[in-house]
């Protein structure tokens, strides 16, 4: 049977200030990338959607980010490699430390935003973040884009690499994702976004940017929780993926 992960960026707020809808988006994801202070989320937060997580059976994932929080880690960054390895584990094991008070664990690691791009095409920052996450827990899974060097480097140093796609962003006729800059960078209609799910699923294919069919074969498939309506299209996503016979749980 084809099945599918869904995953989430969530804990996306600071102190009073909230982006996601955290609560209702963990009753309908099976993975939880939750940010881990350096581009968004702080302590409070980060206990908070543990504890929420853990409740529902979801998967916790630490979602890594250049140090950016004016920016929301969606900046191009240069940092050093040794720099950026130890701040990678330092976001993880932040994380670890509420996984683990609500019972649970960090089950996968994720780049965010600027850093996430950035790994697709660098070796030196992929090599970083596989790095840090080495010195977090050598048996961490690393997320990320089909054919990006962040999960051909995680696979060489030993880490399970998994496959991720975005039913809610434009692709390249590489296979990549259109910078935010431009036009149609994200997908806004609903429909869209659900019959695109459903694809990427079962076939492994987007249609991209340029209208050309590109093969995106991925275990987990990304829904924004930032966007509007989030909540109730992550809904509409679930049950047409189970209507079209795939079964959507946690690749962890």
């Amino acid at each position: 049977m084809t099945s599918i992960d869904l995953n989430a960026d969530l804990g996306e707020g600071f102190g009073r200030w909230q982006l996601t809808d955290d609560e209702r988006l963990l009753s309908v994801v099976t993975s939880a990338n939750v940010a881990c202070g350096f581009h968004a989320g702080d302590a409070a937060t980060m206990r908070r959607v543990c504890e929420l997580a853990a409740a529902r059976g979801v998967r916790i994932g630490a979602q890594v980010s250049y140090r950016d929080l004016a920016g929301f880690g969606r900046r191009a960054m240069d940092v050093p490699p040794a720099e950026l390895a130890a701040e990678v584990a330092y976001q993880i094991g932040a994380l670890e430390v509420f996984a683990r008070a609500a019972g649970t664990r960090v089950s996968y690691v994720k780049p965010h935003g600027a850093l996430y791009n950035r790994v697709v095409h660098d070796e030196e920052q992929a090599g970083a973040v596989v790095d840090g996450v080495l010195l977090a827990d050598a048996a961490l899974p690393v997320l990320g884009l089909p054919g990006s060097r962040l999960l051909e480097v995680a696979a060489k140093a030993g880490l399970p690499a998994v496959e991720e796609a975005f039913a809610d962003r434009a692709y390249t006729d590489q296979g990549t994702l259109v910078p935010r800059g431009q036009d149609g960078a994200v997908v806004t209609d609903p429909e869209a976004v659900v019959e695109r799910s459903v694809g990427l699923a079962r076939s492994g294919v987007v249609t991209s940017h340029s209208g050309a069919e590109v093969a995106v074969r991925a275990r987990s498939l990304c829904l924004h929780g930032d966007t509007p309506g989030a909540v109730e299209l992550a809904r509409r996503v679930r049950a047409r993926l189970e209507e079209s016979g795939v079964l959507v749980e946690a690749f962890v």
